[in-house]
């Protein structure tokens, strides 16, 4: 995978906003908004490298970065959300 810096700069940008959309959704993480926004960040990785193999496109342009990495974060607050309360039985 080759990313050159616009495409990074695009994916950082795109994380955040997708970040405090998957924040705004997934309500109750207890992160806090900077703790959202670098979900979303690592949110648009995943999605950016997990949505091109599965072949899933959804929207065009930046539109769709936005949509892939607000579902990418959003599945991540998820797992998180899970694994912070697995201990606490």
């Amino acid at each position: 995978m080759h990313l050159s810096n616009e495409g990074l700069f695009v994916i950082l940008f795109v994380g955040l906003v997708a970040g405090w959309i998957a924040g705004k959704i997934v309500s109750g993480t207890g992160f806090g908004i900077i703790g959202d926004i670098l979900i979303g960040i690592a949110g648009a990785f995943v999605a950016s490298w997990l949505f091109p193999k599965l072949g899933v496109r959804l929207g065009a342009g930046l539109t769709r970065e936005i949509i892939d990495s607000s579902i990418g974060a959003i599945i991540l607050l998820l797992v998180v959300r899970l694994i912070r309360s697995a201990g606490r039985f």
